[in-house]
């Protein structure tokens, strides 16, 4: 049998073993007696926003010339008004005077206006807020074959030429694909030509150019081709890209009984201004201005 002693540290041992059990399983701030420190969230969870979220770095609107707004300061009726940047800039304010906000965001607007409250003593803890009533400071024309040709407000920073052009109703069935912009970047004349195709095409977004103030959007009239004599329907037609003699043929209806393929000829201006007479292949590209004619058949 087993005496005393070797019983009591048996016992003494084996509380001991559960105690380290249940240490064991214990959070590391039970176990110190320490507060617990938040456990650090996963990097995709730390950067996740709500829905509708706006990103800090966002551009936003910046206010110009003509813009309406409407001011008010929160529990200061008083100081709520509706005005207009003038060509200057600046908006005229109660008890501040002469404020300068053009160039300005909206967000740093109603800053400006809070800190001329707050550090006129005017006003503790200022609460301002700005709505753009009417976007007149920002704006942008579109012109040429559009369907709803004018001058229309950047009512974000983030204007894009497709936006505009959307604005303007899209391009007219007369129009082309290609778009010259032109405006004004870093003081200096800027112009550029845009394959409007390009923009929708794999890797095309960097077509897509940001619109600034002052931009002018010019839509070229589509290229255009002849068709006349023995054909059912003569006239102009739509130049397409890599439109082919034979297709220009079939667009105008084909040929008369009275046509023959041996009479087709192409009238074409060269860069001299000289014309010249064609007689091409049928499978081969016609070009802007191109006439087409097909003789009547003599047999």
């Amino acid at each position: 049998m087993m005496d005393k002693t070797m019983m009591h540290r048996t016992r003494r041992g084996a509380v001991a073993l559960g105690l380290i059990g249940t240490l064991a399983s214990l959070p590391a701030a039970a176990q110190t007696g320490k507060p617990a420190t938040p456990t650090t969230q996963p990097p995709q969870q730390q950067q996740a926003q709500p829905v509708g979220a706006v990103s800090g770095n966002a551009a936003e609107y910046r206010l110009g010339a003509g813009d309406v707004l409407r001011i008010s300061v929160y529990q200061n009726p008083d100081l709520g008004l509706e005005t207009r940047v003038s060509e200057g800039g600046v908006v005229s304010f109660p008890l501040l005077g002469n404020v300068r906000i053009g160039g300005l965001s909206v967000s740093q607007a109603e800053r400006a206006i809070a800190d001329g409250l707050k550090n006129g003593n005017f006003v503790k803890n200022p609460q301002v807020t700005i709505v753009v009533l009417q976007v007149k400071g920002n704006q942008a024309s579109v012109l040429g074959q559009v369907n709803r040709p004018g001058r229309y407000p950047i009512e974000v920073a983030d204007m894009r030429l497709t936006d505009l052009l959307a604005n303007a109703g899209g391009v007219a069935p007369t129009g082309g694909d290609l778009l010259v912009l032109t405006g004004t970047r870093n003081g200096q004349p800027h112009r550029v030509e845009i394959d409007l195709p390009s923009v929708f095409a794999p890797g095309g977004r960097s077509q897509d150019v940001l619109i600034q103030n002052g931009d002018v959007l010019w839509v070229e009239r589509a290229p255009m081709v002849y068709i006349y004599g023995e054909v059912q329907r003569p006239g102009p037609m739509r130049l397409e890209r890599g439109l082919s003699l034979m297709q220009s043929l079939a667009t105008g209806g084909g040929l008369t009984q009275r046509g023959t393929e041996k009479g087709i000829r192409v009238h074409r201006k060269g860069a001299d201004g000289k014309v010249q007479v064609l007689q091409p292949a049928m499978d081969e590209a016609l070009r802007d201005g191109d006439v087409v004619y097909v003789k009547e058949s003599l047999f």
